[in-house]
């Protein structure tokens, strides 16, 4: 069974910050990629970012860019989301995504976590 579980969502104020985390746990050979997606009230799911394994990301949207930070702890199995400057159309529901083998499998899966509630308001 692998699991990923997700912290840190809540309520912020415009300008407020907070960090999302997400950590696997099972029984797991190799993680690929991890990353954030989020989905707000009415729209569609939307990829916030990517990272890899030796730690290079994908380049987020310009809605989040320089606000947004994604980093690693391989060691950990985790994956942070610093979210800086945080804007109202930034509320959503954020949710932890990874690409794991699990031990005795052949190829890479993908897993979501349960998502997290983001809610920036004043």
């Amino acid at each position: 069974q692998v699991q990923l579980v997700e912290s840190g969502g809540g309520l912020v104020q415009p300008g407020g910050s907070l960090r999302l985390s997400c950590a696997a746990s099972g029984s797991i050979s190799s993680i690929g990629a991890m990353g954030w997606y989020r989905q707000a009230p009415g729209k569609q799911r939307e990829l916030v970012v990517f990272i890899y394994g030796d730690g290079s990301s994908t380049s987020p949207p310009d809605s989040v860019k320089g606000r947004f930070t994604v980093s690693r702890d391989n060691a950990k199995m985790t994956v942070y989301l610093q979210m800086n400057s945080l804007k109202i159309e930034d509320t959503a529901v954020y949710f932890c995504y990874a690409r794991i083998k699990r031990t005795g499998a052949l190829f890479l899966s993908d897993y979501w976590g349960q998502g997290t509630q983001v809610t920036v308001s004043s």
